[in-house]
């Protein structure tokens, strides 16, 4: 038997498509049929269960419907080299490929597992002029171990598990998030807080409360990156937050680099303290994040260390609100945003009242405490998950020796 085979051995491989020029047709979209891009993709986990735009019957008469279980893989820009399955039917682009697993020679989990372990590689090869891009061709230059499909289940059922309670978890952050978030617009938007039946309202808005400047909230710190070719300053373990760091993440708990001591301490002005409040203002704009240990940005975010940090969750979701401010009046006539630190600073907002702010504290910080504990937890079992994952992908640790290393509430049933 060979050692190691390629894609197209293993299933059916080929490229999403969408031939209608032009591409934004306003008849293509807003139908029943889901429509994945890559940015889609790259929030999933392992089961693409979400999607931002769907096609109508002239969208799908111009790409094609795939079913659930094909392997997406992004094969442009940014994104190249994530991947997810499918957890329902959907169309997607030619940014796209599709891998449809023969189930008698492979389990799709083991096939994404293994993209997984080399999408640094992937990368590697995809490096273009503009930006990345992996052709089908480039892809099935990549050799996969070809072990029998009880390994290949037995491996997929362990890595499963962990993806599995990730899931789970990430399931109660989002209805944490939904409680925190659905009490604050309940109060602070629709104005029904505790004793608004007897307030008195000017102008649309509760007497007393008042339009405040963001750094009435604390100060304003624009990031910095250290210096890029000083090597001493970089691979430590402290967080450089950037905007990607921030997407889909409440608090920040991982980055893509890190620094060393020397590499904060190179920027004295811009260190954060835990619980500053980052938003990115250049770029895609508005992203609002907390952090959760001494850090700082680089110049695309700006972050503000509160005066009070009982206020935390009360001004997280007043700044996250501000999104589309940020949008108007950081607008450079192109789609990127570009909102200095002057302009950010003075951005208005309705300022509550601090007995109101301090109920909201009440009620909310239990639920920010419980995210903080899953988020962890979920950093955890990522890192053990992805310690796992090429040593049983290679052989070196065998499939029957892991039940051992694995505290017995998270054993996983093995297929």
């Amino acid at each position: 038997m060979k050692k190691y085979v390629r894609l197209n051995d293993l299933g059916y491989v080929s490229r999403g498509r969408s031939q209608h020029r032009p591409r934004n047709a306003p008849h293509l979209y807003d139908g029943k049929y889901p429509f994945i891009q890559t940015a889609d993709i790259t929030k999933s986990d392992l089961y693409i269960t979400s999607y931002s735009q769907t096609y109508t019957e002239a969208g799908l008469s111009q790409s094609r419907l795939w079913d659930a279980g094909t392997l997406c893989i992004a094969n442009a820009g940014v994104n190249t080299g994530d991947n997810a399955i499918l957890g329902f039917k959907a169309c997607f682009p030619d940014s796209v490929i599709g891998f449809i697993a023969d189930k008698s020679k492979c389990n799709v989990l083991f096939v994404k597992y293994y993209l997984d372990v080399i999408k640094p590689q992937i990368k590697s090869i995809t490096m273009g002029a503009t930006q990345d891009n992996l052709s089908v061709s480039k892809l099935l230059t990549f050799d996969i171990p070809n072990v029998s499909l009880e390994i290949q289940n037995k491996i997929a059922g362990i890595l499963s598990a962990y993806d599995d309670l990730i899931e789970n978890n990430n399931r109660r952050i989002a209805l944490l998030e939904n409680m925190a978030e659905e009490l604050y617009r309940e109060w602070f938007v629709r104005f029904r807080f505790p004793g608004w039946r007897e307030a008195e309202f000017e102008k649309g808005i509760p007497k007393g409360w008042e339009l405040q400047r963001v750094d009435s909230l604390g100060k304003i710190i624009t990031g910095k990156t250290p210096l890029t070719s000083n090597e001493k300053y970089y691979l430590g373990n402290i967080h450089f937050i950037k905007t990607p760091d921030m997407h889909g993440n409440m608090f920040i708990y991982e980055t893509e680099e890190k620094l060393t001591e020397d590499g904060l301490k190179s920027q004295p002005s811009q260190i954060l303290p835990k619980n500053a409040i980052s938003v990115s203002c250049i770029g895609t704009g508005g992203i609002t994040s907390i952090t959760t240990q001494r850090c700082c940005t680089n110049q695309q975010i700006n972050s503000i260390v509160l005066k009070n940090e009982n206020d935390l969750e009360w001004a997280f979701y007043t700044v996250k609100g501000l999104k589309e401010t940020i949008y108007a009046f950081g607008s450079t006539g192109t789609t990127m945003t570009n909102l200095s630190k002057g302009k950010f600073s003075g951005l208005k907002f309705i300022c509550v009242p601090k007995y109101l702010r301090d109920e909201y504290h009440m009620l909310t910080c239990p639920m920010f405490k419980e995210i903080q504990r899953l988020t962890q937890i979920n950093n955890m079992l990522a890192k053990t998950k992805n310690a796992l994952l090429p040593r049983l992908i290679s052989g070196k640790l065998a499939v029957e020796d892991l039940a051992v290393q694995l505290p017995p509430s998270m054993h996983p049933k093995i297929a």
